[in-house]
């Protein structure tokens, strides 16, 4: 029984009900109807998904919770995919939380928590997005799907593409980590360099679904993402036995995560699984790509297309998110904040968690650290918060500097060198 795990998710989600009633546009409130193809609003606003909650109230609870598998698919009746034929899963577990003793020791601090994203299907968090967005891509009936990205993104979407029988078409910056770029080509997908950023790949991407009948599933532009990476926040209450932590600290690119997050609490509240407090949440972005930021510190409520954008945690290089007011009102409306950190301070933050603590982050990952330390510094977070990091993927997916020594296999070994 135990060695099918992902085998068995699936088997005991065959015969819950879902609950979806229908999508709603993020900016108007506008009602779409749910079963069918929908990409952003008629105002070109993300459509959010939405469900009968009292109906979810009666058909869950927390021990109910509680007695099934690990994992993403536990959640079912928040999630939107209605046929169990129709998911397509690589195994999608729950991932760990893990303590920062020695950097909380080092900074006087608690201990921060960080929950490891990169140890899912593809290494990185973009996997929940992205199995949730193909499943019900399959069940709608797509053929071909197009994105943009900066690497991870991108190999989640081709590999679900591939288990789904989809056909993907990919696009990414010049100077995507080639790590990423073979993985993408690797599980079957058309895989383009472009020089430009990401909005210019995503550019490439809208004119490709007029011209070329492409289905756009970039960042919030279909509406099935959020729900996948809303499954972080579901299963982080659960995680910490159905008490939030004092904050969150979330590398904020696009934002889908943490815009998912902040719904999953509030459906998690209405169902009566959780209160009314929450976390606040920070979105971190990096000193050479910050729109997010520069409009908080501005008081507006969305964002400018940041100019030049340079940083080397590529994941975060995204100059304009169209889910831009979604992410500034969590901020708000949770008491947070947004704050970008240098990339020096992301590099440095990477390696104290490595030595200290064991951890290899990816450079986004580091950027949270780097934020939390920053917090402490300057107040915005008391040394006895519990704090919750999000490392997005798997350092081992990034480029790492070469610190080996080398030994001939002739001659005496220099003992005092070793």
């Amino acid at each position: 029984m135990g060695s099918e795990p992902s085998i068995l998710n699936i088997n005991l989600v065959a015969d819950r009900p879902t609950f979806v009633t229908h999508l709603e546009c993020s900016m108007t409130g506008e009602h779409y109807p749910a079963d069918q193809v929908h990409g952003l609003s008629r105002v070109g606003r993300p459509l959010l998904v939405r469900y009968d909650l009292p109906a979810v109230a009666r058909a869950i609870s927390r021990d109910r919770l509680a007695e099934r598998p690990m994992g993403l698919w536990k959640y079912r009746e928040l999630l939107p995919v209605r046929n169990t034929a129709d998911i397509i899963s690589l195994g999608e577990g729950e991932t760990p939380l893990i303590p920062l003793d020695a950097i909380g020791r080092s900074a006087g601090a608690r201990a921060p928590i960080v929950k490891d994203e990169g140890r899912l299907p593809t290494g990185s968090f973009k996997a929940r997005g992205l199995v949730m967005a193909l499943s019900m891509a399959k069940a709608l009936g797509l053929r071909v799907i197009a994105m943009p990205t900066n690497g991870n993104a991108g190999a989640a979407a081709a590999a679900y593409a591939a288990r789904a029988g989809i056909e993907a078409v990919i696009f990414c910056p010049a100077d995507t980590p080639e790590v990423n770029v073979r993985e993408i080509a690797a599980q079957g997908a058309r895989v383009w360099r472009v020089d430009g950023l990401i909005d210019d790949c995503g550019k490439i991407v809208g004119e490709g679904a007029r011209h070329r009948g492409w289905f756009d599933l970039s960042t919030l532009k279909e509406p099935y993402r959020i729900e996948g990476k809303k499954t972080m926040g579901l299963e982080l209450a659960e995680q910490l036995g159905w008490r939030l932590p004092d904050a969150i600290f979330y590398p904020t690119g696009g934002g889908t995560g943490l815009i998912g997050m902040w719904k999953a609490f509030a459906e998690l509240e209405a169902i009566g699984l959780i209160g009314a407090e929450r976390p606040r949440m920070i979105a971190v972005q990096a000193e050479g790509c910050a729109p997010i930021v520069r409009a908080f510190e501005r008081g507006e409520r969305h964002a400018e297309r940041w100019q030049d954008a340079h940083t080397y945690a590529a994941g975060i290089r995204v100059p304009a998110a169209v889910g831009d007011f979604l992410i500034l009102d969590a901020v708000r409306d949770s008491g947070g904040y947004a704050v970008a950190v240098s990339d020096a301070e992301i590099e440095r933050a990477v390696t104290d968690a490595a030595r200290g603590d064991g951890l290899l982050l990816c450079p986004e990952g580091g950027a949270t650290l780097a934020a939390w330390r920053r917090a402490l510094a300057d107040g915005h977070v008391r040394p006895d918060e519990q704090v919750v990091l999000f490392n997005c993927a798997s350092g081992l997916k990034y480029p790492l500097p070469d610190r080996s020594g080398s030994l001939k296999r002739e001659g005496p070994i220099d003992w005092d060198a070793l």
